[in-house]
């Protein structure tokens, strides 16, 4: 019997066209597309629910990445590594390239950010220590530090 997960994320997200989501997504990132009609499209990220939910409204650039984005955190560097081989042979545009946060500490992971046909933020995440995806509280580093308040 196949294992299931304790629970699968779910996130809605706006979009502009259904056609452009499924082009991005599917073939891009390598998403299966679900149900759709011309207005939503359900998408399976590595087994976690993206609903595409076309805007009636404009839709709006932030000047950065914070606040709004999200995306994934891979267990494995490999995938990790694989998802990045993808986006560059896929021709996704990167809004910030690959790089390497707080190196040397227990923080420490690779990251890199893609910016969707609908200037949505797409993070993917590899942490050289699992510790630090949830616990390490005696840190407070969270994101790029030029980007952080003190």
């Amino acid at each position: 019997m196949e294992s299931q997960p304790i629970a699968l994320f779910h996130l809605a997200f706006p979009v502009g066209n259904i056609p452009d989501t499924k082009a991005y997504y599917g073939q891009g990132l390598g998403c299966q597309i679900g149900r759709e009609n011309d207005r939503t499209v359900i998408l399976n990220l590595y087994g976690h629910q993206l609903v595409a939910h076309v805007s009636p409204e404009p839709l709006v650039v932030q000047p950065g990445i914070y606040p709004r984005h999200f995306g994934l955190i891979f267990p494995q560097e490999a995938d990790w590594e694989a998802l990045l081989s993808r986006s560059h042979a896929q021709n996704l545009s990167f809004y910030q390239a690959p790089k390497l946060r707080f190196a040397g500490l227990p923080l420490e992971h690779r990251t890199f950010f893609l910016i969707d046909p609908f200037d949505n933020l797409l993070e993917f995440k590899f942490y050289r220590h699992a510790a630090a995806i949830f616990g390490d509280r005696e840190f407070s580093q969270i994101g790029d530090v030029a980007q952080e308040k003190t």
